[in-house]
C-alpha cells in the first residue's frame, strides 16, 4: 500500500468481505457513517488515529517496511550500456 486510496479501497474490500455496512463499521470504529464514506472515497486528509481505529474494528494492520522497488520494465533501455557499445565500434 503506497496510498490513502490504497488504504481505503483495502478498507472498503475488507467491509464488504465482512458483510458490514458503512453504518456498521463506522459504529464499530467509533466515526461517523459520512467519515466511513468519505474515506471510502478517497478523503486526503485522513488522520492516522482514526484510519488505524478504523482498521482495527475490521481486524486489519498495518505494517510498515522499506518500499519495494519496482521491477524494471523488459523493454528498459540502458543507456550507459548503449553509450559504452557506441564508443567500441
Amino acid at each position: 500500500l503506497r496510498t490513502i486510496s490504497d488504504i481505503a479501497n483495502a478498507v472498503r474490500g475488507r467491509r464488504l468481505e465482512m458483510g458490514l455496512s458503512q453504518d456498521d463499521l463506522a459504529t464499530r470504529a467509533g466515526v461517523s457513517r459520512k467519515w466511513i464514506y468519505e474515506f471510502e472515497a478517497g478523503k486526503p486528509g485522513a488522520e492516522l488515529r482514526i484510519v488505524l481505529g478504523v482498521l482495527d474494528a475490521l481486524g486489519l494492520e498495518l505494517s510498515l517496511g522499506p518500499a519495494q522497488a519496482s521491477p524494471a520494465t523488459p523493454d528498459a533501455i540502458d543507456l550507459d550500456v548503449l553509450l559504452d557499445d557506441y564508443m567500441r565500434d
